[in-house]
């Protein structure tokens, strides 16, 4: 089995994060198949009402990625630093406090759903149908928001493989779950969000199960007493991570609100095709993120600088061959990918391909700005982290989203993703450079 302490080759650490890679790349996959059968099943309105309600869910359901990642790097260096008992505190501590998180967001997020709704243009049909889906969805919350805490503290734990199975049985769930319950019995939307959350519930007890019992991992729930300063730490280093996918959940709402303008439902339904195949491409870079982080925590801890920057040396190198690979295959399969999901309506798949084709640039540049953000969580510097992602996926996304399509109509708003990118490849690297001697890389 390979440990946080070995020595990492590309090869090693292709191994050891692999997992996370087939874990969120899963993850994103099972979402696919509910708008997959959605939009073939039951109509292009539902499937617009998923795709401009969903910013709202990841918004609430996202604060399991910044206790994970936050607390991920915070475990694995208190590990290097030899105290297994005060990590597997912190672990317990992370855990307790993110559930009761859960349910006090579920609560508020049903209390405020159709508000949120009809703020970003919902109305009538599409109004009645994001509540729908939304409602039973927020049901689910306390376990999507540990599903998503875990699939970052399994690499911590030293057991990627047994989150990789998680997800595994907590995805096929939902696909089996929608093909019953949309396909055959024909329950509609209300059905898709119902497989949803029951695979919600997989991904986030089972791991309880296991962490809550003795086991063979390196991490265990245990009694632990509040503390204040440890919760703050891990939120102020995850907070790059919270940033980000709130960002982009609020980004999501901008552009949903753009393409209303510009095209309609059609428009919201092509970016939600396109947010699901993004989902796919870019869990590859998160994947490959989330894996490496407690690696370079626990060099970084432990002191082996060398070996840190070796680490940062193959990431980087990783992280290039897959853009380009990512890149090749948007732009090939841009027409495929679409027809699997519109194929029905030559408008919007016309729409759709094209958006895609465009799209695809933004693979070149993602996934180092993506790793950029998490090798600095990794260093427990969330300050850099966090200014990374807000730049990237609220600021650059903001300006270009408004400013593009006044210029190229709706294509400005396709190309705004890929200038946001492009622009926080080039803060990341002046980043890089300019904390290489502070950190020893």
């Amino acid at each position: 089995m390979i440990q946080l302490s070995d020595h990492f080759t590309c090869w090693r650490l292709l191994r050891f994060t692999f997992p996370s890679i087939i874990m969120l790349i899963f993850t994103s996959v099972y979402g696919v198949v509910d708008g997959f059968f959605v939009s073939n099943f039951v109509g292009k309105t539902p499937f617009a009402a998923v795709n401009l309600i969903m910013p709202y869910l990841m918004i609430l359901g996202c604060i399991g990625f910044m206790f994970g990642t936050g607390g991920s790097a915070l475990i694995a260096k208190t590990m290097g630093e030899g105290k297994a008992e005060r990590a597997n505190e912190i672990f317990s501590l992370l855990i307790y406090t993110s559930a009761a998180c859960g349910v006090i967001l579920a609560v508020l997020g049903i209390a405020f759903l159709p508000g949120a709704a009809s703020l970003m243009g919902a109305e009538g049909r599409l109004l009645e149908d994001c509540v729908a889906y939304g409602v039973i969805n927020l049901a689910a919350l306390p376990f999507y928001v540990l599903q998503f805490e875990f699939m970052c503290l399994f690499a911590a734990a030293e057991k990627p493989r047994l989150g990789l199975y998680v997800t595994v049985a907590a995805g096929l769930t939902n696909m089996a779950l929608d093909a019953v319950l949309v396909g055959v019995l024909r329950f509609g939307l209300e059905g898709a969000a119902a497989a949803t959350a029951v695979s919600q519930l997989v991904g986030g007890a089972a791991p309880l199960v296991y962490f809550g019992r003795k086991n063979t991992s390196r991490l265990r729930l245990v009694r632990c007493k509040f503390d204040g300063r440890v919760l703050r730490r891990a939120c102020a280093n995850g907070s790059s991570e919270l940033m980000s996918n709130v960002s982009m959940s609020l980004v999501s709402m901008l552009f949903n609100v753009r393409l209303m303008k510009y095209a309609g439902e059609n428009g919201i339904a092509a970016y939600g095709v396109l947010m699901y195949v993004s989902l796919v491409f870019q869990a590859v870079f998160l994947g490959y993120s989330v894996g490496a982080a407690p690696v370079i925590s626990y060099h970084h801890g432990a002191e082996n600088y060398q070996e840190g920057r070796g680490l940062l040396r193959r990431s980087l190198a990783i992280i290039g061959v897959c853009s380009l690979l990512m890149f090749a295959a948007g732009q090939t399969m841009a027409r495929p990918l679409s027809q699997l999901f519109v194929g029905y309506d030559p408008e919007l798949l016309g729409i759709t391909v094209r958006a895609f084709a465009i799209f695809s640039f933004t693979f070149l540049f993602s996934g180092l700005a993506i790793f950029g953000s998490s090798f600095f969580t990794a260093l427990n510097d969330g300050m850099t982290s966090a200014m990374i992602s807000f730049l990237r996926t609220l600021v650059f996304q903001c300006l270009a989203v408004t400013v593009l399509p006044l210029i190229w109509g709706l294509d400005g708003i396709w190309l705004s993703t890929v200038a946001a990118d492009a622009l926080a490849v080039a803060v990341t690297a002046l980043l890089l450079a300019g904390k290489r001697r502070k950190y020893h890389y």
